[in-house]
């Protein structure tokens, strides 16, 4: 297998200050330079999607923040210049690592698991709930003129907290729940969002920030699943259980150069019109043959429940709990969540027109990410990166938005 391409590397980040006390620390002292809107931190940052989005809009990376070290390679592997921090962000320190620096922007989605609806223990006692609130105090350390936090819908229940909380360390607020098939992304995903501006910026753009996602998300164009995955490879599943050492053509590369790179519209966008020459991430998993003939009998947008598969299916007898223990994905319809459910078996994801589940690229393309995006770790790993992260097109209108209130 070839080694890994060097992608390259953002040139408008040139003045840089090592900190004397830790020299493997780096620091940008620019202040608001003419070609770029704004300054932005990422706290919660994970494999990058909401970067990413504000990355392509140009605004200016000052630092970003994650606990898990393999989100963090894949962090920096595709933002090599901006400073990342690796670790508990109760050891961030805020001051040190922003140092010269004015913060336009703070964006992050602080884990809170204990409010996903697809957490069905509900575990309202989880510690990672409360991790929004190193989120504000930062802000409040920081003072960025603006506030952008993203969470699961069930956070929503905290909502009233965490507007009282920005009111109280000086910024107007409010959230809105975002469906990201209305922007574009071919996947049912609902998510919260909370804006807030300092109290000494008029209170109106908070409503006109949300009022412009209403506009751009009248004017995206819809995509379809098959648009996602239009142009990938056919593979099979891999013959080996627990053979993560070697990799075979039939199912798939890690890193693989294509020979000739045909896109279609939603392709065009997420990558930017570049000529794509690399397929990264795009194997498939393991899977025994009871499940590859489950795979391969559903008709496409059905369940466990599906009379194809009942001669064969596992839970027959609790069908009802484990109706959605396999799903077969629609190529005309967008695709449900991409979650991080997807690191431990991709059953409720089958490919719709391959019996396998689907690949860590091809649930990337579905969160529209673009394919010279590279995602570190295992599959396994790969797959809870991209089923955390925010779609970047989604991450990309919100800039819009962002840059359109201050017109």
């Amino acid at each position: 297998m070839s080694k890994k391409p060097k992608l390259g590397t953002y040139t408008g980040l040139k003045q840089r200050l090592l900190d004397e006390s830790d020299p493997n620390r780096r620091f940008i002292t620019v202040k608001n330079p003419s070609n770029f809107p704004f300054t932005y931190v990422d706290l919660f940052c994970g494999a990058g999607g909401l970067t990413k989005g504000f990355f392509d809009a140009k605004f200016l990376p000052i630092s970003s923040v994650e606990i898990s070290e393999v989100a963090s390679k894949t962090h920096e592997f595709n933002f090599p210049d901006c400073n990342h921090f690796c670790g508990d962000i109760a050891e961030f320190d805020a001051h040190k690592m922003t140092k010269g620096t004015e913060i336009d922007v703070v964006i992050g989605g602080p884990p809170c698991q204990g409010f996903s609806t697809a957490n069905r223990q509900n575990i309202i006692n989880d510690p990672r709930n409360e991790l929004y609130k190193f989120f504000i105090k930062f802000a409040e350390l920081s003072k960025p003129r603006y506030i952008l936090i993203e969470n699961v819908v069930g956070i929503k229940s905290k909502a009233n907290d965490i507007i009282k909380k920005l009111d109280d360390i000086g910024y107007f607020a409010d959230f809105r729940i975002l469906q990201a098939l209305d922007f574009g992304v071919p996947q049912n995903r609902k998510r919260l969002f909370f804006f807030g501006i300092k109290k000494n910026i008029n209170q109106n753009y908070v409503e006109n920030f949300f009022k412009f996602l209403e506009f751009y998300k009248s004017k995206s164009k819809k995509f379809l699943l098959k648009d996602a995955l239009f142009g990938l490879r056919p593979l099979k599943p891999k013959k080996f259980k627990n053979d993560t050492k070697n990799e075979y053509f039939e199912s798939g590369f890690n890193i693989e150069r294509i020979n000739k790179y045909r896109p279609n519209t939603y392709l065009k966008i997420i990558n930017s019109n570049k000529n794509i020459k690399y397929t990264y991430n795009h194997l498939a998993r393991y899977n025994n043959d009871r499940d590859k003939k489950i795979f391969s009998r559903l008709p496409q947008g059905c369940d466990s429940t599906h009379k194809s598969i009942e001669d064969i299916m596992p839970y027959k007898n609790r069908s009802k709990i484990f109706k959605d223990k396999y799903f077969k994905l629609n190529n005309d319809k967008v695709s449900k969540t991409i979650t991080s459910h997807m690191k431990f078996d991709c059953n409720m994801y089958i490919h719709p027109t391959q019996s396998r589940g689907l690949t860590p690229r091809e649930a990337a393309r579905i969160q529209s990410f673009p394919d010279d995006y590279f995602f570190e770790g295992t599959k396994s790993q790969c797959y809870s990166q991209i089923g955390n992260a925010v779609p970047p097109l989604l991450s990309h209108y919100i800039c819009l938005a962002l840059e359109k209130i201050n017109d």
